[in-house]
């Protein structure tokens, strides 16, 4: 039994990482036919809300608390306003100037961004005498060296003039995204720790990142009602909506159970997959293709990221000898861990 569900473990993650790479070309596909980046996150996260509230209610409707104090809500805004609004608009951004190969790249460089994130807040120990602790910054360093250098040689391999230029400020807008990501996966841990309902937190996040999104696009639009997209265009983002919004909130659930089974560390390792399959539809549906250098940059990448997460399994293993560890609060709920 317990080997069936290893086996389903496995299974689903790499469909996870399929359904990512599929759900990455289609975002790159929408964007190249014009439509509108608020109008995609504003019905995109209004499908996740309604996909994953049924399923908060049902599995997590125990573990929501009976007032929200002031810092949760604190939380709750910073996570819907990041999350939300600021990430998939610079996310989009980056697509539209790059492609949907780079986006699924960059988001490798979390892990890595997330050590030095976690440290500023007091949440990780920097112990530069512990191997683990310097094999995690010289992950962090081949993350973001791999990253700029994929960038890099892809606009000047495969570009010229304004296009490269354009490349070049593409990969900006995603590095930038993965930076507020990381910061938000941060914030994230610490909110799960007195809010331990993932799915019930992602819901929130949607319904208010879709708010915000509604004000920020009032106020752009000078006080006026949002433009209302064009029939032709309402089709496909309703497309986009309903299968951004079922997959994202299966690959979520999902996600959040493997973690619970086999624990954050397994769910990251198939992250680069994503990447790989993203760049093999692209080279089928579109002849797009990738310069050898960026090859090398998503490289030292993967090496960075799996040095990473290399070093956090073992050094929690070593903290387990010491002090008896369990990443499960008294009542079995799983407490979140950075990487």
């Amino acid at each position: 039994m317990e080997a069936m569900e290893d086996i389903l473990v496995i299974v689903g993650l790499i469909g996870v990482q399929f359904l990512y790479a599929g759900t990455s070309i289609l975002l790159g596909y929408f964007l190249k036919l014009g439509l509108q980046p608020f109008d995609l996150i504003i019905f995109a996260n209004s499908a996740t809300f309604l996909v994953l509230f049924p399923l908060s209610i049902s599995f997590e409707r125990r573990k929501w608390p009976k007032t929200i104090a002031y810092s949760l809500a604190c939380e709750l805004f910073l996570l819907s306003f990041g999350g939300v609004t600021v990430y998939q608009s610079l996310l989009m951004k980056g697509v539209t100037l790059t492609s949907p190969t780079m986006a699924t790249a960059m988001p490798n460089l979390v892990p890595g961004l997330v050590f030095p994130i976690a440290w500023v807040f007091g949440l990780e120990k920097l112990k530069l005498g512990c191997r683990y602790t310097r094999a995690k910054i010289a992950g962090t360093l081949l993350c973001v060296f791999g990253a700029i250098l994929m960038s890099l040689m892809q606009s000047s391999t495969s570009l010229r003039g304004n296009e490269a230029k354009a490349e070049i400020t593409g990969c900006f807008y995603l590095i930038a995204s993965v930076f507020v990501l990381s910061l938000q996966v941060v914030l994230q841990a610490i909110t799960l720790s007195h809010f331990p309902a993932p799915m019930s937190l992602c819901s929130i996040i949607s319904v208010l990142g879709v708010a915000i999104t509604v004000l920020i696009r009032m106020v752009s639009d000078r006080m006026s009602l949002p433009k209302w997209p064009s029939v032709a265009a309402i089709d496909n983002i309703i497309l986009y909506s309903m299968l951004t919004g079922v997959l994202g909130g299966l690959c979520v659930s999902f996600n959040t159970w493997a973690v619970k089974k086999q624990g954050p560390v397994v769910v990251s390792i198939f992250n680069p997959l994503a990447t790989v399959l993203s760049a093999t539809f692209s080279a089928i549906s579109w002849g797009e293709s990738i310069a050898i250098g960026s090859y090398g940059g998503m490289l030292l990448m993967f090496i960075g990221l799996y040095m990473v997460l290399w070093a956090k399994r073992n050094e929690e293993y070593e903290e387990s000898k010491i002090v008896p560890l369990s990443n499960e609060d008294d009542d079995g709920t799983q407490r979140p861990l950075l990487c």
